[in-house]
């Protein structure tokens, strides 16, 4: 991953490469091609594209850190891509929320909450990871957040259903975790 960062880094920002990349299609040229894609060029055909071309869990990962948290119709098809029958399709609405949540300290999350709620019913592993990841990432985000996430895994802890229970568990653990909650104390 480092060297596809430098190789990023040294190509700058070019839409054609990022064409020329994704065509060539090995997943180390798709890497590249999402750190080297102009957002503003993206379209809803390339974006659709992208998107059910997924295979790999980091594949999705970087597209959502590297290209699509900057994207606002990436941000909008959230919705779309969570009830997607797709993994990786699936995997990416929730990828894109940890991303924002990571990045967007201040923001509110609460229009995911549904969702999430919804996605921890997933028993497919790239997808119950991604679900946790959003989940975790909303509730270090600031401490208003950490409550409300709190409060959404116990939710999920009361559902009747195993995938839900490992994602509520995970989640609690860690969110309620003396080093994540020193870091809102101190804040305070």
């Amino acid at each position: 991953m480092a060297a596809n960062q430098k190789n990023g880094k040294k190509c700058g920002k070019n839409h054609e490469l990022t064409l020329k990349l994704w065509d060539w299609g090995y997943h180390e040229t798709y890497l590249l091609a999402t750190m080297v894609e102009e957002n503003e060029k993206v379209d809803s055909n390339q974006l659709n594209e992208w998107v059910n071309a997924f295979y790999s869990w980091d594949l999705v990962n970087q597209a959502c850190i590297n290209l699509f948290r900057f994207i606002p119709e990436a941000i909008d098809n959230i919705f779309i891509w969570c009830e997607s029958d797709k993994e990786f399709v699936k995997r990416t609405a929730f990828s894109l929320i940890a991303v924002m949540a990571v990045h967007s300290k201040d923001s509110s999350f609460d229009k995911y909450f549904g969702i999430i709620k919804e996605g921890s019913k997933d028993n497919r592993n790239f997808v119950k990871k991604a679900v946790i990841w959003a989940l975790r990432q909303i509730g270090k985000s600031n401490a208003e957040n950490n409550k409300k996430a709190i409060g959404l895994a116990y939710e999920i802890l009361d559902m009747d259903n195993k995938a839900s229970k490992w994602v509520a568990r995970g989640a609690i653990r860690e969110l309620e975790s003396e080093k994540v909650q020193s870091k809102f104390n101190q804040k305070s």
